[in-house]
């Protein structure tokens, strides 16, 4: 059996804490194996790893979840699949990027000099849910890059952060479930390797509870500002791969 690149074998592991409990670092994932192949190809290999660690963090956080972000999230983010399955052959994937990227800028910009960084929670509401909940499901559709939207709307809650944590897994796992026939049917999996997929696979499951174990041990506060350093970092470098790449 063939060994994966180290690269991949990282980029799985990194899936895996993500689906754990550590939210927006799988979405560092693709970028770092687009550093060996294309986007889109690195996308389409790590789509089972998503799907299998998706299920483990599913089970671990079975108990820790928001059911009303849910019930409007999944929705529009199943629609926003299907909208980005829609447009993908019409616009660059740059476009996409770049606005995945200037939103999380836009969010971390509030959240750390805006007036409502100390203000009282928001609630859960539809039409807010609907917008961020499209542009999630678009947005993870391009690249596995979902969480600046999906944060944008959801961190101004300010769940315990087990139950953000719940949430987005289990909010991603339905979305990365209903990427797999449009992925299939562009042709993106025609050249997947099974033992490959296989060895990476594991290496997600292990990230999975690793990434578990540590949000349990990380002080809420440190979690959160962990969580929004992490969206501004890969918000920058949405943005750059966009335009290195339009340019």
């Amino acid at each position: 059996m063939p060994i994966p690149d180290p690269l991949a074998l990282i980029a799985a592991f990194i899936v895996g804490m993500s689906k754990g409990g550590l939210v927006t670092f799988g979405t560092v994932a693709v970028p770092l194996l687009a550093l060996r192949m294309d986007p889109l190809e690195a996308a389409a290999l790590l789509l089972p790893v998503f799907i299998v660690s998706d299920m483990v963090g599913v089970w671990l956080y079975r108990r820790d979840y928001d059911a009303r972000n849910l019930r409007i999230l999944i929705p529009a983010g199943l629609a926003g699949v299907v909208i980005a399955t829609a447009l993908a052959p019409w616009l660059p994937a740059e476009v996409f990027l770049i606005a995945t990227g200037l939103i999380g800028l836009a969010y971390c910009t509030r959240a750390w000099f805006g007036r409502a960084r100390n203000g009282p929670p928001r609630s859960a509401d539809v039409p807010r849910g609907v917008f961020w909940g499209i542009l999630t499901g678009v947005t993870s559709f391009i690249s596995h890059s979902g969480a600046p939207p999906f944060q944008t709307y959801v961190l101004p809650q300010k769940l315990p952060k087990l139950v953000f944590a719940g949430t987005t897994t289990i909010c991603f796992a339905a979305i990365n479930l209903s990427k797999l026939p449009a992925y299939w049917a562009i042709g993106l999996f025609d050249h997947l390797d099974l033992p490959t997929v296989g060895m990476l696979v594991l290496s997600a499951v292990i990230g999975t509870y690793a990434g578990y174990r540590l949000t349990r041990i990380i002080p809420e506060t440190l979690y959160v500002r962990l969580i929004q350093i992490a969206l501004f970092l890969l918000s920058i470098r949405l943005i750059w791969d966009g335009i290195v790449k339009l340019t």
